[in-house]
């Protein structure tokens, strides 16, 4: 069933059209209705997170898998939690460093933890926690 589409204006000054034009090109947008839409969406997935809801959340993390037991680290924090492992993938990326990306879905608060502990190991070179919900 396709959505109704409803059209507004907006009035913006000059230089905040000129901001959101830059944002299309850099984002490759095909128009401004859809960089807007985009934002609305980002607004309600931050909402969601601020209720305390169920979310969804993919850590993504760059690691040395060389370092030591640093792998059933990550493993032992993410089967200590109470937030659910939706799935990992795991890439290879060159000698030493290993790309994971874990979907996880839970609580806001413990899926942030799940992220911070795993993103303060040693060993761990990056480590980002991006948020989505399934409420949008």
């Amino acid at each position: 069933m396709k959505e109704k589409v409803v059209r507004f204006c907006v009035s913006l000054p000059k230089y905040l059209l000129e901001e959101l034009d830059r944002r299309i090109i850099k984002r490759g947008y095909s128009s401004r209705s859809e960089l807007v839409r985009d934002l609305i969406r980002e607004l309600m997935i931050e909402e969601n997170w601020q209720k305390g809801e169920e979310v969804i959340g993919v850590l993504t993390v760059v690691y040395d898998h060389h370092q030591r037991e640093l792998s059933q680290k990550m493993l032992d924090i993410q089967h200590s939690a109470h937030v659910k492992v939706l799935c990992s993938t795991h890439i290879h990326l060159d000698h030493h460093n290993c790309l994971e990306c874990i979907m996880l879905k839970g609580k806001p608060d413990e899926i942030e933890n799940i992220s911070i502990s795993i993103g303060g190991l040693r060993g761990v070179k990056f480590a980002k926690l991006t948020k989505a919900s399934t409420v949008v």
